[in-house]
C-alpha cells in the first residue's frame, strides 16, 4: 500500500495512532501498548453486530447406531463402565463414524432403560468406556442386550460468537432456537430421537487448553443424517496476509475485517481509550468518542436496510371499518384518514369504536 493511502494493516493504524500523538514510530515497547489499545479497540467495535462479521457453516447430524448387542457386568464400578459389544464396530468408519465419529459428545442407552448415558472413550471396535458421572445402573448384568449410540450434542465452527438469528436456529427458519432452562423441562432426558424441533446454546467450559467449547444441542435427538446450515458472528476479527483468521491483530501485515471506509475508527476509539485511561484527559477522549461514534453511525447508516434486528410486532385482529360500504373487512392500513369509525366484530355482536387520527 501506498504511503498515502488510507491506513489498512496493523502496522498502519499504528502509525496513524502515533501521529495523533505526535510520537515517533518504531519503539518496540510502545507499539506492544499501542497495538493493546487497537484490539481492545476492534473487540469494542464488534460488541455490536456486523454484517462484515457474518459467517455461515454447516452442522451434519448423525444417524443412530444400533448394530449388534452389548454386555455389561455389575461387579464394580468400574465393570458398570465398561460396555462390551458383539458384532460391533465402533471404531471403524461406516454410516455413523464416517461423518463424525463416537467421541466425547456422544449418548448412549442400554438395554430397554430409558436412563442416557455419556461416552468416556470409544476404546475399540467392541469397547465403550463410559463416563464416571454416568454408570450403569441397573440390578443385573446385562447380557446380549440392545443399544442405541446418538448424538445430540453438536461442535460448532471454532470461531462462532453469536447467532446471526436469535429465534432460530438454521437457515430454514425450522429450528426455533429456545433458552437452556426451557429446553432442558421440554428434554429432560432427550433419549426420544426424531427430526429436531428446537436447539439450545450452550457452553461445555474450556477443556484440555483455555479455548471454550460452544455447542448446539438439538431436540429431539437427531435420528437420521441432517445438513443443519447456520449462520454466526466470528471471533475472528482479523486476518493474516495469508488469509487466515485471529481474533487479534498481531503481526504488521495483519488486517482487522472492517471495511477499509471504517477502519479509522478503530484508531477513534483506540485514542479515546489512551486519553481517557493513561493521559486522564478527558476533554480529547470526548473528542475522539465523537469521531468514533460518528464513524459508526455512518456504518450503521449503510447497513441498516438489511439490518434484520427483533423487533415488537402487535397482533391486531381483522376489523371492520364503518366508512365502507357495504361493511366488510378493511385490510391494509388500520385507520383511513380523517375521523374513521371502526366496528369490531366479537362472536356476531357489534361495537363501534372511535379513532380520531
Amino acid at each position: 500500500m501506498a504511503a498515502a493511502d488510507a491506513p489498512a494493516t496493523l502496522s498502519e493504524l499504528r502509525t496513524a495512532f502515533l501521529d495523533h500523538l505526535k510520537e515517533v514510530t518504531g519503539v518496540a515497547a510502545v507499539n506492544t501498548v499501542v497495538d493493546r489499545h487497537l484490539n481492545i479497540a476492534l473487540q469494542d467495535m464488534h460488541q455490536e453486530r456486523w454484517p462484515w462479521a457474518e459467517r455461515r457453516n454447516t452442522i451434519r447430524t448423525n444417524p443412530a447406531y444400533t448394530t449388534g448387542t452389548v454386555d455389561v457386568a455389575v461387579t464394580n464400578l468400574t465393570t458398570r463402565r465398561t460396555v462390551t459389544g458383539t458384532g460391533t464396530l465402533w471404531n471403524t468408519n461406516n454410516s455413523f463414524t464416517d461423518i463424525n465419529g463416537i467421541g466425547a459428545n456422544a449418548k448412549m442407552t442400554l438395554g430397554t432403560a430409558s436412563v442416557v448415558h455419556l461416552i468416556s472413550t470409544v476404546d475399540s471396535d467392541t469397547g465403550i468406556t463410559l463416563s464416571t458421572q454416568t454408570p450403569f445402573t441397573g440390578a443385573t448384568a446385562l447380557d446380549d442386550a440392545g443399544y442405541a449410540i446418538f448424538q445430540d450434542e453438536y461442535a460448532l465452527a471454532s470461531d462462532y460468537s453469536l447467532p446471526i438469528d436469535v429465534r432460530y436456529f438454521d437457515e430454514a427458519r425450522s429450528i426455533e432456537l429456545i433458552g437452556a432452562q426451557e429446553f432442558y423441562r421440554l428434554y429432560a432426558r432427550n433419549s426420544t430421537r426424531g427430526q429436531p424441533k428446537v436447539a439450545s446454546l450452550i457452553e461445555l467450559g474450556p477443556g484440555t487448553t483455555v479455548a471454550l467449547r460452544p455447542r448446539v444441542v438439538f431436540g429431539p435427538a437427531p435420528d437420521t443424517t441432517y445438513i443443519i446450515p447456520y449462520r454466526y458472528t466470528t471471533t475472528n476479527l482479523a486476518v493474516s496476509s495469508a488469509g487466515v483468521g485471529a481474533a487479534n491483530l498481531a503481526a504488521a501485515a495483519d488486517e482487522p475485517i472492517v471495511p477499509i471506509v471504517f477502519r479509522m475508527a478503530i484508531v477513534w476509539k483506540a485514542l479515546e481509550i489512551w486519553f481517557s485511561s493513561r493521559q486522564k484527559n478527558a476533554a480529547l477522549a470526548g473528542d475522539f468518542a465523537s469521531r468514533y461514534t460518528t464513524l459508526m453511525l455512518r456504518a450503521r447508516q449503510r447497513v441498516t436496510p438489511g439490518d434484520d434486528r427483533p423487533r415488537f410486532v402487535p397482533r391486531v385482529a381483522p376489523y371492520w371499518n364503518m366508512t365502507r360500504k357495504p361493511w366488510r373487512a378493511a385490510g391494509g392500513k388500520r385507520f383511513d384518514g380523517g375521523i374513521a369509525w371502526d366496528e369490531i366484530r366479537y362472536a356476531g355482536r357489534r361495537r363501534e369504536y372511535s379513532w380520531l387520527v
